[in-house]
């Protein structure tokens, strides 16, 4: 008797899952509480089939077999009541998360709808807010690049102009004969090398810049004391302090070793130590200080500037940004690309690099990794 309910059941049961199995596969691009109304209806079928299948064959007879039958079919058509009423609830709710996609601002902000959802749909809800602030930033990023480009373009146009309509307006003078004289000839000459000179810093400032833009910057690193490359990073810059009577100051722990190209990193401290020097008035003091801090070490470069605007703070490192109006640079002067050079060098090192205003000008520090 057992076996035979057993059997009964188990058969009605596959026919009946296959059937549902069937149905969904042809319904499966339809919601998903047609997808919920046809497993509850093949869950209520299969039980009823069993049910009445065995009640009708071998157990129950009269009144009470009508009882059960209408017992089963009532607790089936309530369960398929609940089954309809939850599907609709998550058709509802998936409807809302749409709509919610549908009504994105124009700033890319995505707004999840207002009351609960499913925990699905409220996974899926938090990952669509995380994609889209990542859309969103990634095209404020591009939109600050593509401006940055724009600016880099006039302002190098404008850098290269000045100096290249000197030149050509001396060359001309030297070609006609106008300036024969030797001391006028050999002045000439003279600037003529220095505006060549200062081009062609331009010009590498530039390559160095869209390699590391390309992310064509390639480091040969080695361990390397930054103690040293303070050192040598001071005495490239000795003859311009002396020219603008600056005073130079570095101290530096004994053992500092990082794994850095020495190359790149020292042009990456040149620059920031160049800065401050522009920027320090005659008879200042900058300082250059390595020191460690834990696992880290940190080399700060420290001028007499008088401080940069806090609306600036955040902009120092930008591509061709100098923080004054003119951009006709001085002798020393370059496109504005120095801070630029030396963060992108500063992060391919894996590091970071920062300013900060602190006593009488502003303090840059970069932090790299201490080697092992």
């Amino acid at each position: 008797m057992i076996l035979q309910i057993i059997a009964v059941s188990a058969g009605l049961g596959l026919v009946i899952a296959g059937l549902g199995l069937a149905l969904l596969r042809v319904l499966r691009r339809r919601s998903i509480g047609v997808m919920l109304a046809v497993v509850a209806v093949v869950t209520v079928t299969a039980t009823l089939a069993g049910v009445v299948a065995i009640t009708l064959a071998m157990i129950i007879d009269g009144r009470a077999k009508n009882i059960v039958l209408t017992v089963v079919a009532i607790g089936g058509l309530v369960g398929l009541g609940v089954a309809l009423i939850n599907a609709r609830r998550v058709v509802l709710a998936s409807r809302r998360l749409v709509a919610a996609l549908d009504d994105v601002s124009p700033s890319g902000r995505f707004a999840p709808p207002e009351g609960p959802l499913p925990a699905e749909l409220e996974t899926i809800s938090l990952a669509l807010a995380q994609a889209y602030e990542r859309l969103r930033l990634g095209r404020e990023r591009e939109q600050n690049l593509e401006s940055a480009r724009r600016e880099l373009v006039a302002w190098v146009s404008h850098d290269l102009r000045t100096p290249l309509a000197g030149m050509r307006a001396m060359a001309e003078a030297l070609e006609d004969g106008v300036a024969d004289d030797p001391d006028t000839v050999k002045r000439y000459h003279t600037q003529i090398r220095l505006e060549v000179d200062r081009l062609s810093g331009m010009v590498d400032d530039l390559f160095e810049l869209s390699r590391i833009h390309a992310g064509t910057l390639r480091l040969s690193r080695r361990k390397v004391g930054l103690g040293d490359l303070v050192a040598d990073a001071l005495a490239g810059v000795e003859p311009l302090a002396r020219a603008k009577r600056v005073h130079l100051s570095g101290e530096a722990d004994a053992v500092l070793p990082v794994d850095a190209d020495a190359g790149e990193l020292s042009r990456a401290v040149r620059n920031l130590v160049v800065n401050a020097i522009r920027h320090t008035p005659a008879d200042g003091t900058v300082t250059v200080r390595a020191v460690a801090e834990g696992d880290m070490v940190s080399l700060s470069v420290l001028d007499c500037c008088g401080g940069i605007p806090e609306d600036d703070l955040s902009r120092v490192f930008d591509v061709a940004f100098r923080g004054e109006a003119a951009r006709t640079p001085g002798p020393d002067g370059g496109a504005g690309l120095g801070l630029a050079i030396a963060r992108g060098i500063v992060e391919a090192h894996q590091g970071v690099i920062g300013v900060v205003n602190e006593g009488l000008g502003c303090r840059f520090e970069i932090r790299l990794p201490l080697s092992g």
